[in-house]
C-alpha cells in the first residue's frame, strides 16, 4: 500500500475530522468555534467553509488564534469575531487545531508557528478542544525532539533562559527567517524553544514555567485534553478520545 506524504495526510486528517465531528453532532450549526494556526489547522478551516457553502451547517461564529487564520477566515467568508464580543462571551463550544507533539496521554506541544499564547487563550475556554495531527506528530513523549515553545517579554529573556536551564532546558531564542533578530509574535514577544535530554512530566513542568516572572505562556497543553484525530501513512484516520 502506498504511504501519504505529509501534506497528504494533513489534507486527509483535517477533511476527516472536519466530517466526523459533523456526523457526530459536535459541529452544528450556530456554534462559536475556535480555529487555529498552521499547516494541519487550515485545511481543516478551509473543509469547514466548504461545509458552510454546501449549507450542512450556518451561523458559525469563529475565533482565531493569528493572523495567518484571521486572513483565511476573511477570504473563506467565515465571520470572525474576538473572545471578548458579546456573541462570544469568553466562551466557545469547540476549538480545533493542529499540534506539533502528541504524546499517548493527549498532552500536546503548541506554537511552532509562535501563536502559542492566542492558541492556549482560545484551546483552555472551549468546552471541546479537538487536534488534528499527521503521523509524524504521534511521539512517546514530549519536549526530548520538538522543541518546546515558551513566550517571554523581551526584556525577561535572561532571566527566564537562567530558570529554564534550572529545570534541566537547553533555551535557544528562535530567530526570524528572512528577518534580521527575533521572532516576534502576534503580541509583540519573543519565543524560546527548549528541549530536554530526558523526557520531563509535561503537566508539571507546564505549572513550573508559568510561575517564572517574564513567562507569558508555555507550549506545553494539558489541562484541557483535545480529542486527536492521528492519520497513519496508509491513510487510516484514529480519533483517540482524552482519558477520564
Amino acid at each position: 500500500m502506498k504511504s501519504l506524504s505529509q501534506n497528504e495526510q494533513k489534507q486527509l486528517v483535517a477533511k476527516t475530522a472536519i466530517d466526523k465531528l459533523i456526523e457526530e453532532g459536535k459541529i452544528f450549526s450556530g456554534m462559536k468555534i475556535g480555529l487555529g494556526t498552521g499547516s494541519t489547522a487550515i485545511p481543516a478551516v478551509r473543509r469547514l467553509a466548504e461545509r458552510i457553502k454546501d449549507g450542512t451547517v450556518s451561523d458559525i461564529r469563529a475565533v482565531v488564534t493569528s493572523f495567518q487564520t484571521d486572513n483565511e477566515c476573511h477570504e473563506l467568508g467565515i465571520p470572525v469575531y474576538s473572545m471578548n464580543d458579546r456573541d462570544i462571551d469568553g466562551k466557545l463550544d469547540l476549538a480545533i487545531d493542529g499540534a506539533d507533539e502528541v504524546d499517548p496521554e493527549n498532552n500536546v506541544i503548541k506554537g511552532g508557528g509562535a501563536a502559542l499564547l492566542r492558541e492556549k487563550i482560545v484551546a483552555y475556554n472551549a468546552k471541546v478542544f479537538v487536534v488534528v495531527a499527521d503521523s509524524t506528530k504521534i511521539v512517546d513523549t514530549l519536549g526530548t525532539k520538538f522543541p518546546l515553545p515558551v513566550e517571554i517579554i523581551g526584556e525577561a529573556r535572561i532571566p527566564v533562559t537562567h530558570a529554564l536551564e534550572k529545570l534541566g532546558a537547553t533555551c535557544v531564542l528562535r530567530e526570524g527567517v528572512r528577518k534580521a533578530g527575533p521572532v516576534i509574535t502576534d503580541n509583540g514577544n519573543q519565543i524560546l524553544d527548549c528541549t530536554w535530554k530526558e523526557p520531563v512530566d509535561p503537566e508539571k513542568m507546564e505549572k513550573k514555567i508559568n510561575r517564572i516572572p517574564g513567562v507569558v505562556e508555555v507550549g506545553f497543553f494539558t489541562r484541557n485534553k483535545p480529542v486527536v484525530f492521528a492519520v497513519a501513512e496508509d491513510g487510516q484516520v484514529e480519533e483517540r478520545l482524552p482519558a477520564d
